[in-house]
C-alpha cells in the first residue's frame, strides 16, 4: 500500500485525468488551481517517484502514473476503515448513511451494489 499525502493526491489526479504528460505540464495545471510554484511541484513529484507511484520517463522528465485512481481510493479507503471505525466497515456505512436521508433513487443504487457484491 502507498500512502500518498494530499499534495501528493492533487499530483496524482492530473495525470489520472490528463494521463501520461510532462512534468512541466503537472506544474502549469497545480499553478493555475493551487497557486504552487513549479518547484514545490517537482519536489511532490520526486516524492512520488520515491514512493513508486509515479514513473519518471526521460527524455523531458515525463511522468506516468504506476498506482490507478482505483487501487489509491481502495487503499485509503481501506486505511480510513482501520483509523477510524476499527476495522469495521459496518461502522463507516452507519456513519455516511446516518446523517442524511436516502432517496429511493439512492437506496436501490445501494441495494444494485451490494447485490453485485454477493
Amino acid at each position: 500500500m502507498i500512502k500518498l499525502t494530499d499534495a501528493e493526491l492533487k499530483v496524482m489526479n492530473v495525470l489520472w485525468h490528463d494521463g501520461d504528460c510532462p512534468a512541466t505540464h503537472i506544474a502549469e495545471t497545480l499553478a493555475d488551481t493551487t497557486g504552487w510554484h513549479a518547484n514545490t511541484t517537482y519536489t511532490i513529484i520526486h516524492k512520488c517517484i520515491e514512493k513508486g507511484a509515479i514513473e519518471r520517463i526521460n527524455p523531458k522528465f515525463h511522468c506516468h502514473a504506476l498506482v490507478s485512481q482505483e487501487e489509491a481510493q481502495a487503499d485509503m479507503t481501506e486505511d480510513l476503515v482501520n483509523k477510524l471505525y476499527d476495522g469495521s466497515r459496518n461502522s463507516l456505512f452507519a456513519a455516511l448513511l446516518g446523517k442524511d436521508t436516502l432517496s429511493d433513487e439512492q437506496i436501490a443504487r445501494l441495494r444494485e451494489i451490494v447485490a453485485e457484491m454477493e
